[in-house]
């Protein structure tokens, strides 16, 4: 495929705009740094005893002055206080608590060593002070699961699944059983962004939603944001899961896997040069195809993933990462249908410390999916792909222990190639034929405040602009008054219109254009130690849209960017929370309430054909959406009966109005149930230790059934019964709910070294 490169102008534009903002920046820091010179900083970075891994939310708390703050997504460390001597807590669940006096006389880098505790409940071990900083932090509608607590929860097959433990959060749900992806709060699939050490994942599903992409035995950390998302994320309108990859053990190295009923995974990891570099691969890999075989069966599918990232330390202030996905799915139903997709990532990235108050991230990232299928009745050859390059450039500035600053920079270019059609089998009667490949532009600057106003009112606050431009280049289709779809007044149906000409736009040449703001601001108040009220707001907008009518993704649905037809997804959302520590921590509960708007939400024309269609604003309308609810979720934090109790009550609806008076729109103008639509979701998770050999877990699982459109009725047409169908989404299909229960058995829980298993 040849390479698009974008324009001098556009480039120029848009480096002048950048330069404009960060130009501000300077003002705005030098107005809030009002210190007196009797402030130091103690800065530095926590890592893990045994493999040298960054740790990330790490706990750095001063009792003695009421202040703290956690290590960021690297593991480093910065907070400001008056000189004086201090009692200073390094906390981290699973690893032993560090105290020690510190005298601060002047600024300081010092580097932290957690050791793991030896207590196999080190995932439910809760300590004093983490209750604390959950209650005081204004972070919410935020989802957190170790790996170590994903990997006692009951997995189909044996095969621990990321993706499928966050169905046991509130406001977190899926389609249907088996369905990919997953929705977050009434949104659809296309709204998550999915990031895998900050590439985007566009597909994140094996065999059709049966596994995710996620192999946990290199996932470090994990973080789901449904609401109050910070201004440093953008693009997307429901949440944002954001999944950090483990680094490599830099001391030791280790080998680590399983061996499964349908797939087997290995993990390799170790130092290249010891205490300055190391790398991490594991591979991942089904043989259902093999045992197909075996049963002379003539269909075959099989999936297979690579993880692999690089590290290395230049200096005390310099890491370089490289990091890389690759996955593939194939399914071949008896050489008749064929059916191939798979995503492909790549992230070089920059760490560098300024100062011991100004840490930096710089990422040159590469994102491709491509998804096809073959079908030998139709003589269909069909591919299809999503490119983007991605370049992103973040900075956080400790400035206070009370005042710290977020801001950065971030643009990906697009190309779309929604269609690659080939003949398929000796006697296909297809003509070779390439949809118009689509070209986008995004840019977004951001600056957000964690600003602590006292010590029970604390903000987070910030704004983010963002720029969409559809680039040539291409032949846009032009439309009488406008309007690519038509409205039939005899038979009260939707018409695709003819076009009655069109425009040439040339390379790089600007389409259509949108530029957003988007504020966010979350706050917290704490009623005392244990309880706290929590409030948040976000606008974002979303300008690259999953064309689908189906109720969840699937391989072969096509994305497509923003244009004059399809605007982009608007989201305002509005969240009231009360959180609390019951215990002194060994019982916590979370209660939050929602409502959430989308303008511009994308609807199809009953009958839609979205597959290869060169065109598809004339099968589109633009309406709106909304969901509101109320999530509960009640967690036992320690001793051998762990677990949590998730429930949720929302609704989530659609509306399409007609374009003027003389138009019904979708279901008569009137709100309906969106596809993803379920008002009871309710959730119980265990997990119980009864020796140090013996573990059990158990997930009970019931959601109300979705939206589902049936005919009411039929007639007779010419000798062919036609079904009549009522409104939209009109009915519903059963309640559904499983309860899934496993044991697990390990023979030698107290081996540290050596082979061991469970």
């Amino acid at each position: 495929m040849p390479k698009r490169i974008v324009s001098p102008q556009i480039l120029i534009q848009t480096i002048e705009m950048k330069h404009k903002i960060l130009y501000v920046l300077p003002l705005i820091l030098v107005s809030i740094m009002t210190y007196s010179q009797d402030k130091v900083t103690l800065s530095g970075t926590i890592t893990d005893g045994e493999s040298n891994e960054t740790l990330i939310g790490v706990n750095v708390y001063f009792p003695d002055a009421m202040a703290g703050t956690t290590t960021n997504e690297y593991g480093f460390f910065s907070i400001t206080l008056p000189k004086g001597d201090y009692t200073l807590n390094v906390s981290y669940l699973g690893y032993t608590t560090i105290q020690e006096r510190i005298s601060l006389v002047q600024n300081i880098r010092k580097d932290y060593v957690l050791a793991p505790e030896s207590n196999a409940l080190d995932e439910v071990v809760v300590t004093s002070d983490q209750p604390q900083t959950n209650i005081r932090k204004p972070e919410m509608s935020v989802s957190k699961l170790s790996i170590n607590t994903i990997k006692k929860m009951p997995a189909m097959m044996g095969e621990v699944d990321v993706l499928k433990s966050l169905l046991q959060v509130p406001g977190v749900t899926n389609a249907q059983e088996g369905a990919s992806g997953f929705n977050v709060r009434g949104g659809s699939v296309d709204g998550n962004l999915v990031l895998l050490d900050e590439a985007v994942v566009y597909n994140t599903s094996h065999l059709f939603g049966f596994f995710s992409v996620f192999n946990s035995d290199v996932i470090k950390d994990m973080k789901l944001y449904k609401g109050g998302i910070p201004a440093n994320f953008g693009g997307r309108i429901s949440s944002v899961l954001d999944i950090y990859q483990k680094e490599g053990n830099n001391k030791e190295f280790h080998m680590s896997g399983g061996i499964g009923l349908i797939a087997s995974r290995l993990l390799v990891e170790g130092p290249i040069q010891k205490d300055r570099s190391s790398f991490v691969v594991a591979g991942r890999s089904s043989y259902i195809h093999l045992l197909l075989q075996l049963a002379d069966e003539p269909n075959s599918l099989y999936f297979y993933d690579l993880n692999a990232k690089l590290n290395y330390k230049l200096n005390d202030n310099n890491n370089i990462f490289l990091s890389g996905y690759f996955g593939k799915d194939y399914m071949d139903f008896n050489k008749s249908l064929i059916n191939t997709y798979g995503n492909s990532l790549f992230n070089l990235r920059w760490n560098h410390i300024f100062s011991d108050k100004l840490f930096s991230n710089a990422s040159a990232i590469y994102s491709v999916y491509d998804y096809g299928i073959k079908v030998k009745f139709a003589g269909v050859d069909w591919t299809s792909q999503i490119n983007n390059y991605n370049f992103k450039y973040d900075f956080k500035h400790y400035l206070s222990s009370k005042f710290v600053l977020d801001y950065g920079v971030n643009s990906i270019y697009y190309q779309f190639n929604p269609g690659t059609l080939k003949p398929f089998g000796e006697n296909s009667s297809v003509n070779p034929d390439q949809l118009a490949k689509k070209y986008a532009f995004e840019n977004a600057l951001y600056i957000s405040a964690d600003h602590r106003l006292s010590e029970k009112f604390a903000l987070t606050y910030g704004l983010r602009y963002s720029n969409f431009m559809r680039l040539g280049e291409e032949e846009v289709f032009t439309y009488a008054n406008n309007r690519p779809l038509l409205f039939n007044q005899e038979f009260q149906v939707y018409e695709e219109a003819s076009s009655n000409g069109s425009l040439y736009y040339g390379k790089n040449k600007k389409i259509a254009g949108f530029n957003n703001f988007e504020p966010r601001l979350s706050m917290a108040y704490s009623l005392d130690d244990n309880q706290s009220i929590k409030a948040s707001y976000n606008r974002m907008s979303q300008y690259i849209h999953l064309i689908s009518n189906t109720a969840s993704a699937t391989p072969l649905d096509v994305w497509a960017p923003s244009d004059q037809y399809l605007k982009p997804e608007i989201l305002d959302q509005v969240a009231l929370g009360y959180f609390r520590n019951l215990k002194q921590g060994d019982y916590s509960l979370e209660m939050e309430a929602f409502y959430k708007t989308v303008k511009n939400k994308a609807d199809y024309i009953d009958g839609a054909d979205l597959i290869a269609k060169e065109s598809i604003e004339r099968v589109l309308l633009n309406g709106e959406a909304r969901s509101y609810g109320l999530e509960l979720m009640a967690r036992k934090n320690t001793g051998k009966l762990t677990g949590w109790l998730s429930y949720t009550l929302s609704k989530a609806e659609q509306r399409t109005p007609g374009r003027d008076a003389n138009e019904p729109g979708i279901n008569n103008g009137d709100w309906y149930r969106a596809n993803y639509d379920k008002l009871h979701n309710l959730s119980l998770t265990a997990s119980y230790e009864l020796t140090p050999k013996w573990s059990f877990g158990g997930i009970f699982t019931y959601q109300s059934g979705k939206a589902a459109t049936f005919p009411n009725g039929k007639y007779q047409y010419n000798g062919i019964t036609v079904p009549s169908y009522g409104t939209r989404n009109g009915s519903s299909l059963s309640a559904y709910h499983h309860l899934d229960l496993s044991a697990t058995y390990t023979p030698k829980p107290e081996k540290t070294k050596g082979w061991r298993g469970e």
